[in-house]
């Protein structure tokens, strides 16, 4: 299935394929899947909007969107349609209004085909932390298609959509993006609302996109950025036409940490892999060299203290009362508060809230919760002077590929360093990109991030093409 928007709407227009039979072979084909990306499509409706859109291209009044069909992450509200994040807290909640992402990709004439799996309230580097049960990675279904935002990733892959939205709070978007082999975008923090999304750590979390190539990723993003009311952290800096300027002429200077590409954790592959590509850019004609950042093993630490943080704060809202799961054995305040958190809470969410509760409590607040927003200010700074020198940050995406299910799951420490290479833009507010390069040896993907000043999405896009098409 082509999964160009320009060239699906060129040929439909022309009469060359129909909408309707492309959605119905997206629905047949997730029907037939293994991989438990989807955990509800929207049959009916998606059909219906694929009547009315075709007849929109052809009369030449579609919008920007038209002929694409996407998937949302279960924590992205859709009207009138079940939301849960992957947990039995939000049992069968259905959401009274769209967020502001959903609006921007409706109002373009996207077609929305269901919605994904994911880690339980986007906690996890896996997607094995779900009500809904694990996703596999497409590649090899013994393997995990990444965190939290795995199904979205694993979808995209998979052929079962042409693209998908997903939330990065520290890599969720770019480690799944990795593990798969497509390309995962986080924007710079406030570029796309997050209004409507369902909360993890509000000071981290972006919506970002997955796609099979950066032209698609660029036009998702064109649509879906932008100011929004709703959102008071959203930005009002306007919102350039990415797609229409991925030609970059010029060389540029890219700056690579000497300690990622060789840390102690990285698989060898992938280390050589980057600095084949490091060797690439550099007969290319761009300056690319090693930089002093000396904060690499405090970005993990830093981040799971503030987003637990964070956490603890969000999730205090999900206490049986207002809506979702309420025990069976409430039978006053406290018990119904108890109770019901714990049995609508998974583990691994329950152990993000008790580690944030704890981090905020008397006593401790400045050892860890205040020390660990001066350090992010710290690794802000550094960031930003780095990128007053430099155009773009490389680095791996991640220190492996996709592991097997259960391999990490006893191990939180483990499993969290997973995100040791992708949370520095969250913790920084800059956007990022993951890129596929090629296979390892173990026949996974492997990928490269690329970061950029805030706003900067547009050169970001722009290299990443480039990246991709010649390196």
């Amino acid at each position: 299935m082509s999964t160009s928007i320009k060239n699906i709407k060129v040929s439909i227009q022309q009469g060359e394929q129909s909408l309707t039979a492309l959605v119905q072979a997206f629905l047949d084909k997730t029907a037939k899947s293994k991989t438990n990306s989807f955990v509800e499509t929207f049959n009916e409706e998606a059909l219906a909007a694929a009547i009315k859109i075709e007849a929109k291209i052809k009369d030449g009044s579609a919008g920007k969107l038209a002929g694409l069909v996407i998937g949302l992450k279960d924590n992205i509200c859709y009207k009138n349609h079940i939301v849960t994040a992957s947990s039995k807290i939000l049992e069968n909640f259905e959401s009274l209004f769209d967020a502001t992402v959903t609006q921007r990709l409706i109002a373009e004439d996207a077609i929305i085909l269901g919605r994904l799996n994911c880690d339980e309230f986007a906690m996890g580097s896996a997607n094995e932390n779900s009500v809904y049960g694990p996703t596999h990675n497409p590649h090899d279904l013994e393997r995990v298609p990444g965190g939290s935002s795995g199904a979205s990733a694993a979808a995209v892959a998979e052929g079962l959509c042409h693209a998908s939205l997903g939330t990065d709070t520290g890599g969720s978007v770019r480690q799944p993006a990795a593990f798969c082999g497509v390309v995962g975008f986080k924007p710079t923090y406030g570029r796309i609302s997050r209004y409507g999304i369902i909360a993890y750590g509000s000071s981290f979390d972006q919506v970002g996109i997955f796609a099979n190539n950066i032209e698609d990723t660029a036009i998702i993003a064109e649509v879906i950025s932008g100011q929004d009311e709703f959102d008071a952290t959203s930005s009002n800096q306007s919102v350039p036409n990415y797609s229409e300027a991925l030609t970059i002429s010029r060389k540029v200077k890219i700056a690579y940490f000497e300690d990622t590409v060789n840390h102690p954790s990285i698989d060898p592959e992938i280390s050589q892999a980057i600095k084949d590509k490091i060797e690439a850019l550099k007969v290319l004609g761009h300056q690319v060299e090693p930089v002093q950042f000396n904060y690499t093993d405090h970005l993990v630490p830093t981040y799971y203290v503030l987003t637990t943080a964070e956490a603890s704060s969000n999730l205090a809202r999900y206490d049986g009362v207002h809506y979702g799961h309420r025990s069976d054995d409430a039978n006053d305040t406290e018990s119904t508060y108890v109770n019901s958190r714990t049995e609508g809470f998974g583990l691994e969410v329950k152990r993000r809230i008790m580690t944030g509760t704890f981090v905020l409590s008397s006593g401790y607040y400045d050892a860890y919760y205040g020390k660990a927003q001066k350090v992010r200010n710290l690794i802000t700074q550094k960031t930003n002077d780095i990128l007053d020198q430099y155009d773009f940050i490389l680095s791996p995406t991640t220190p492996e590929t996709a592991f097997k299910h259960g391999e990490k799951t006893d191990d939180p420490i483990k499993m969290y360093l997973s995100d040791i290479f992708t949370v520095h833009a969250n913790l920084s507010g800059i956007p990022a990109i993951s890129i596929p390069i090629r296979n390892h040896s173990n026949g996974m993907p492997m990928g490269l991030q690329l970061s950029a000043k805030k706003f900067d999405e547009s050169a970001l896009f722009a290299f990443a093409d480039l990246c991709m098409k010649e390196i």
